[in-house]
């Protein structure tokens, strides 16, 4: 438990709160590993050096080679072995003893406040009929933790107490205040209100910076975590929810963990360690866009990726959430007619005809087509390196609202090496629009 937080209480009341913070106790570290003999504290250093002292006495006091001094052989009573670790433990200069916190500490966004209330009365006189509030304000809203209206405390004799524990998950940054009232009887029958303030603020534990890249279907979404707390944070969970009509996995190096281990890693998930003090680990994520159903609205605006869930554990074991807001992605460029490339086929060889797979979606809400489906020559005034063999038109039946057909090319390439295939244009016969070409598809020509 901390300390009391400040708060002011008026003279002539005959109760007051007290409030201590509830926390784990914390190791208690030592400056130095420096070992120290017990008999040190009866007998100075000179001892040790004193040629009118026998070995004899000397064996004798420090109790042989279980002393701390002693080395190994038990005949080396010098100060030089004092910095040698007696045992592993040694070096990282705990001694095994916890401490109760000295202070209130720092409270951080994510975790729970925990906090001892007590109301005493240190008047003479006993107080009846104490109606006890106790609620944490903040700069958004008000969130009642204790009421006794209904069920009022009936007595608080002269010099007792009324103690109980408030908890609340605290989900806001900034300012805070713990307010705590009793309205009660004191000695004479008047009734008295009596409020007390006791004010804290939470910080920020870490901070996640994001990163959003897109490579043709996929979408790679980089989260930096860093640890602004005093303390190291063990991530039991760092979760992508994605948003609607997007799917999303973790991408993560290869730790070639053997097959023994495998089952036992995915029972036993040891946790991330991010040190205190502005430790940082990267997550990496592939996230992929759905195929849009049947009657789908289309979407605009904004594109909404989705958030992250992430949990931690300190070093003893206390809990932390956070929750980020909806991590926004390039803006979607919505296409009312679209083409898509199904599939290539590999090898394709020089001067032989393959067959490149196509999709055409209409993402409109009415019947749009017929269409024409043909490759143009573009600025340049080259020849094309991949053309369309045989027709050089394609014609396509109207298509429905949000539905699509696939249909296939028949090209050739006339040149190896690494080639694009570019032009593609669909035209709306009916409308008499030309949609935007395909975007180039480069592919390896073979030349056997």
């Amino acid at each position: 438990m901390s300390d009391s937080l400040a708060g002011g209480s008026p003279s002539n009341h005959s109760l007051a709160f007290r409030v201590m913070r509830l926390c784990r106790p914390s190791f208690q570290a030592e400056d130095s590993v420096l070992r120290l003999d017990p008999f040190d504290l009866l007998a100075g250093e000179d001892l040790f050096n004193n040629p009118g002292v026998s070995s004899t006495i000397i064996d004798q006091a420090v109790g042989g080679p279980t002393s701390f001094a002693a080395g190994e052989g038990g005949d080396d009573f010098s100060f030089r072995g004092r910095f040698q670790l007696q045992n592993p433990s040694d070096a990282i200069a705990l001694p095994g003893f916890l401490i109760l916190p000295q202070s209130f500490g720092a409270i951080y966004l994510g975790e729970t406040f925990c906090s001892y209330i007590s109301i005493n009365n240190s008047s003479r006189f006993e107080a009846r009929d104490v109606v006890i509030k106790a609620e944490i304000q903040t700069e958004r809203q008000r969130i009642l933790m204790l009421d006794t209206s209904k069920s009022p405390v009936e007595s608080i004799r002269s010099g007792g107490r009324y103690d109980f524990i408030v908890e609340h998950d605290v989900k806001e940054l900034g300012s805070h205040t713990l307010v705590c009232t009793a309205l009660y009887n004191d000695g004479d029958g008047e009734r008295k209100y009596l409020p007390q303030f006791f004010k804290f603020v939470v910080a920020n534990p870490l901070s996640v910076r994001t990163k959003v890249r897109t490579v043709k279907e996929s979408t790679f979404l980089e989260a930096c975590i860093e640890n602004h707390t005093k303390s190291n944070l063990y991530m039991d969970q760092v979760e992508f929810e994605p948003a609607q009509n997007w799917s999303a996995s973790i991408l993560k190096a290869d730790d070639n963990i053997s097959n023994s281990n495998a089952q036992t890693s995915e029972i036993f998930k040891l946790p991330l360690l991010i040190r205190a003090g502005g430790g940082i680990f990267n997550y990496l994520y592939q996230l992929k866009q759905s195929s849009q159903e049947s009657g789908q609205v289309k979407v605009g605006g904004s594109n909404i990726l989705g958030k992250l869930q992430i949990t931690w554990r300190t070093n003893l074991g206390e809990p932390g959430r956070l929750q980020t807001q909806q991590i926004i992605g390039t803006p979607l460029i919505q296409k009312d007619i679209d083409l898509k490339v199904v599939a290539v086929p590999s090898p394709i060889i020089l001067e032989r005809p393959f067959m490149v797979s196509l999709k055409l979606s209409n993402q409109l809400d009415r019947t749009a087509g017929p269409f024409e489906v043909t490759i143009s020559q573009g600025s340049s005034s080259l020849p094309k390196v991949v053309m369309i063999d045989g027709i050089q038109k394609v014609v396509l039946q109207p298509l429905e609202a949000y539905s699509s057909t696939e249909f296939s090319l028949n090209m050739i390439a006339i040149r190896a090496g690494v080639q694009k295939i570019s032009g593609i244009t669909i035209y709306d016969t009916r409308e008499s629009r030309i949609y935007d070409p395909l975007p180039d598809v480069e592919i390896f020509v073979d030349s056997d």
